[in-house]
């Protein structure tokens, strides 16, 4: 078998944090090769060594037949290969257009200027990018910059390609386009490309696959051979109380979780018919609507293994958003008045004569999870942003937690939490120190901030690093530490951005049962993601184009009138997809 990277005992790190652990990985050529797992499980420092730009410690690395030593010698490899780093656009150029990045590349890769047109116009149409070689790149969607990356990367047609999260912070719509063409250019058989990614739903995608985790390899192959590998089967039930069914379940399954409006149980092979029996005699009055045993996905692969020695705090289910212990707002349920949490009615927004909202209309109930999904640039960051008060709406109203925006926005902000795509706490800081300044940022007295302290602890599990710095945490907890920082002041209302970015599948699975929780106690939710197979986690979806709501209904009602329109998906599982 002819290869492009050979590992062996590869090591680097950073101080005294080992970002890659001793890993043998081999990428096969003419391959699409994944490498999975969450933020800081080494993808990119392994890339970026592989594309030498970074040095390492100790082991062996071979790219494209070249050894590289582990204190340079790499500069030879840069021939042969295309390095497109994480971000959207890093390696892009702002303030010049599409078909000046594009030249820019060509000659810094020494193309003459006749094989610099051919490829860049066969490059352009390709991509579809074309009817924009003259925009800026700083005025691209996030999906167009990391075509425009794609291309720059391909201009020298590279044996080896190599992709640091290409996709995150992507649409899925424009996900499946640069998958489309990363698939189409890979068909002709010249290059071979590694891609790391955090969406468990991209594994299937790739010929080969290594599961990263803390520096290590937790397992490597086909997806098929990691899926038969894994231990067990998926009972999966439906019910209007999803809730109550997971609390009724989690002390006889532990490994239960709630997916929209179903609580998915995994068992061992050849029991999961039994375990549905012994799970519909344990839901007593709560009424189910269906049931199936499914074989487990990628996701439940890598969440297995990753859990096997690793100790992951638990989130707690308890809905009560009152003060513990004094009698005052116990288990308080917001919403008991009938009327919406959040009610946008007409909202419009321009900016110079640009229509990013246009006459958009919803309503979110309390204790409703409300996903708004759409490509970048649809328009839900703007809605968001008029719904918290940051910017005014050009027309329209809306209200939030009781109170009008254009009349009370101080109010509002009073009564509405928010957590932004981006870490916005203090990495400096503790998470107790954290907690504490929110507390006071909020006016609560003393005594307030400690029970609130004690609660965001306990509904976070974060009882075991409560003096720890929040820069030292993994990305999962930190996401819950800021969840619990938007709550600390009892919102009625939460407004959650991307909120999972990078989280791998068991940190997400705690961050969703403490909105779940957070629902049933009457807070209502309002989220965006990229995570389709956390769409399911929502009550109600609404999905925007152009600045237009152009659908708004349950997960299951979307797909059936998919399934109405244009039929079904016909998969086919070949050993020669190409």
């Amino acid at each position: 078998m002819e290869t492009e990277v050979e590992a062996r005992g590869f090591r680097k790190a950073y101080g005294s944090t080992k970002a890659v652990d001793g890993i043998d990985l081999i990428v096969p050529r003419g391959t699409l090769f994944g490498l999975i797992g969450p933020d800081g499980a080494g993808k990119s420092t392994f890339l970026k060594a592989v594309a030498g730009v970074l040095t390492f410690d100790s082991g062996t690395l071979k790219v494209c037949g070249l050894e590289i030593a582990p204190r340079g010698r790499a500069e030879k490899v840069k021939e042969f290969t295309g390095f497109m780093p994480q971000g959207l656009g890093l390696n892009l150029y702002p303030e010049l257009s599409v078909s000046e990045n594009v030249d820019f590349f060509g000659r810094l890769r020494g193309l003459s200027r006749g094989e610099l047109e051919r490829r860049k116009a066969r490059l352009l149409e390709s991509t579809g990018l074309s009817a924009f070689s003259d925009r800026r790149m700083k005025h691209l969607s996030g999906g167009m910059k990391q075509k425009l990356g794609l291309v720059c990367t391909l201009l020298h047609q590279p044996r080896l390609l190599l992709l640091d999260e290409p996709t995150t912070g992507v649409d899925p719509v424009s996900r499946r386009e640069f998958w489309a063409i990363l698939s189409g250019l890979l068909s002709e058989g010249r290059s071979t490309a590694l891609v790391s990614t955090a969406y468990m739903d991209e594994a299937s995608r790739f010929n080969h696959l290594a599961m990263m985790y803390q520096g290590r390899i937790l397992t490597s192959g086909t997806p098929e051979e990691i899926a038969a590998d894994t231990v067990g089967e998926v009972v999966i039930l439906e019910t209007v109380s999803p809730l109550r069914l997971l609390e009724r379940l989690r002390p006889r399954f532990p490994g239960a979780e709630i997916i929209g409006d179903t609580v998915r149980v995994p068992s061992r092979k050849g029991e999961g018919e039994r375990i549905m029996g012994e799970i519909r005699k344990m839901a007593g009055e709560i009424p189910l609507r269906g049931g199936s045993v499914e074989p487990p996905g990628l996701e439940e692969a890598f969440s297995q293994r990753m859990s096997a020695g690793v100790e992951v705090a638990s989130a707690t289910l308890d809905p009560a958003i009152g003060e513990e212990g004094t009698g005052d707002h116990e288990k308080e349920r917001f919403g008991g008045d009938g009327q919406p949490a959040i009610d946008a009615q007409g909202l419009v927004k321009e900016f110079k004569g640009f229509r990013a909202v246009d006459r958009v209309s919803f309503s979110v109930s309390p204790g409703e999870i409300f996903g708004l999904l759409g490509a970048n640039g649809a328009g839900k960051t703007t809605v968001i942003k008029m719904l918290t008060g940051l910017i005014p709406p050009t027309s329209g109203r809306a209200m939030v937690a009781g109170v009008h925006m254009a009349r009370a926005p101080v109010e509002v902000k009073e009564r509405i939490g928010y957590m932004s795509q981006a870490f916005s706490l203090y990495m400096d800081l503790t998470v107790r120190e954290n907690i504490t300044l929110f507390c006071g940022i909020y006016g609560l007295s003393r005594r307030q901030s400690r029970r609130r302290l004690e609660w965001v602890a306990s509904l976070a599990g974060l009882h075991g690093v409560m003096d720890s710095m929040a820069s030292s945490l993994p990305m999962g907890i930190r996401q819950r530490l800021a969840l619990g920082c938007a709550l600390v002041h009892r919102p009625r209302v939460l407004f959650l951005d991307e909120p999972t970015s990078g989280v791998d599948p068991i940190g997400r699975r705690r961050f969703w049962e403490m909105l779940v929780g957070l629902a049933g106690g009457g807070v209502a939710i309002l989220i965006t993601t990229h995570y389709m197979s956390e769409a399911e986690h929502c009550h109600r979806l609404a999905l925007m184009h152009g600045g237009r709501i152009i659908a708004d209904a349950t997960p299951g009602e979307l797909k059936g009138s998919v399934i109405q329109e244009v039929g079904r998906v016909v998969e086919v599982v070949t050993a020669s997809p190409v």
